[in-house]
């Protein structure tokens, strides 16, 4: 083969770009030359991060152990991936560029922030927090929380002196989805905005006093506590910042709405994310890294796992997980008492509040009470509110929808969802 030089890109070395293609496919993937067997997404993805660091080149066509496996060019097919090129965001550009040099968002200086915005009491309170002797400069170096002169973003979040508006979590306390009876906004610095929004939890959940025989009463709360922090934290810590959106936490009657702004990475699912056994991906490394030295998460990727097996190890239905608009959602459901559920059983609607209540059968009735309050649900997800099998609950919608009490709407293929039949 005639020797063919690469074209002059930009950091590339020298002894590379003058050698043949194939001394090139020889020699192997490196910083500034990558192989992929087709053209896909992950190759306008690699060519951004080149573009935004020392420059490199894609061989298309070339599988991950060198084989050349080649590409089929049609005189469409240069211009249709031109224009793939040019419609990747600023924000995937952003991402490519950061995965490339295995760093994350929050490790970057902030442009919009100078040291003077940062809380050198909140510093110190954390190094003592970690037992770490040393001034403030030497804990900023330390953690790496100060780059080109500039705080990172992650040290503006974490110890700014002042509100936080990338941080904002809207909480309330809901009587319906559209009647709000108390609210909080919080822009605090995030190691702080863990005990604001824990508080705000606490003051609007129910705790009762149950008689054991025991000298001292056993306290419950209506949701196991601890499995609610690890949730806020988990929030705190994987929240995509650049996202214009906020968190928000709704509390209502019978359960807790968690949103949080931020997909989930990579190839990751909300099964895989459940199981606890899988690679953790951090979308922000530097914040992990703090929380972790405060011991305020033990081990990444598994608090997930964790928030779901004290939910039922409480005598509470599994947490629902799903990804939406752009994040993720977190339900979780509480218990009611047992006259509720047998009132609910033998047909009083109305707006009872069918939470859940582990090992009681609410029948058909309680399931029509459920959809009044909780409309626009699939079978699946009451089956995971009921702690009841998804071929229990289908029966008891088919006995419902045959009974002209309820409705379907949507595509029967993909899943659709059951409200009150509207000529009721």
């Amino acid at each position: 083969m005639t020797n063919i030089p690469l074209l002059n890109l930009h950091g590339i070395p020298a002894k590379i770009a003058t050698v043949s293609l194939l001394d090139v496919i020889r020699q192997g993937e490196g910083t500034c030359i990558e192989f992929k067997s087709s053209f896909q997404k992950e190759v306008i993805e690699t060519l951004a991060a080149f573009a935004n660091t020392k420059g490199g080149a894609v061989l298309v066509g070339v599988g991950d152990a060198g084989e050349i496996v080649g590409v089929t060019i049609q005189a469409e097919t240069m211009q249709s991936w031109i224009n793939q090129c040019k419609q990747i965001t600023a924000t995937e550009i952003s991402d490519a560029h950061i995965k490339l040099i295995n760093s994350s968002w929050d490790y970057h200086p902030d442009p919009e922030h100078t040291m003077a915005s940062i809380s050198e009491s909140k510093v110190q309170a954390f190094a003592e927090a970690i037992s770490v002797k040393a001034t403030f400069d030497a804990i900023l170096e330390k953690f790496e929380l100060i780059k080109e002169g500039r705080p990172t973003f992650g040290c503006h979040l974490l110890f700014s002196k002042n509100d936080v508006f990338l941080s904002t979590i809207e909480a309330g306390r809901f009587a319906t989805p559209t009647i709000i009876k108390d609210s909080i906004t919080s822009r605090d610095s995030l190691i702080d905005q863990v005990e604001r929004i824990m508080g705000y939890l606490v003051k609007h959940t129910n705790k009762a006093y149950i008689i054991t025989g025991n000298p001292r009463r056993e306290e419950r709360w209506d949701y196991p506590m601890d499995a609610l922090r690890e949730i806020v934290i988990n929030m705190i810590v994987h929240r995509d910042y650049r996202s214009a959106n906020d968190s928000t936490i709704k509390i209502y009657d019978d359960r807790i709405e968690f949103f949080n702004p931020g997909t989930l990475l990579d190839e990751l699912t909300v099964d895989m994310i459940k199981t606890g056994n899988y690679k953790s991906h951090l979308r922000n490394k530097q914040i992990a890294t703090i929380f972790k030295e405060l011991e305020l998460i033990e081990k990444y990727g598994s608090g997930v796992r964790r928030v779901i097996e004290t939910f039922i190890a409480y005598g509470l239905p599994e947490p629902v997980y799903e990804t939406t608009q752009g994040g993720m959602a977190v339900t979780v459901f509480k218990a009611i008492d047992k006259t509720n559920a047998k009132t609910a059983s033998e047909g009083v609607s109305g707006g009872v509040n069918v939470g859940v209540n582990v090992g009681v059968n609410v029948g058909v009735n309680g399931l029509l009470a459920y959809i009044q309050s909780h409309p626009g649900q699939r079978a699946g997800e009451m089956a995971v509110a009921f702690k009841l099998t998804k071929r229990t609950i289908e029966r008891w919608l088919r006995q419902l929808k045959e009974n002209g009490k309820i409705e379907f709407r949507g595509a029967a293929k993909t899943g659709g969802y059951y409200y009150l039949d509207a000529d009721r």
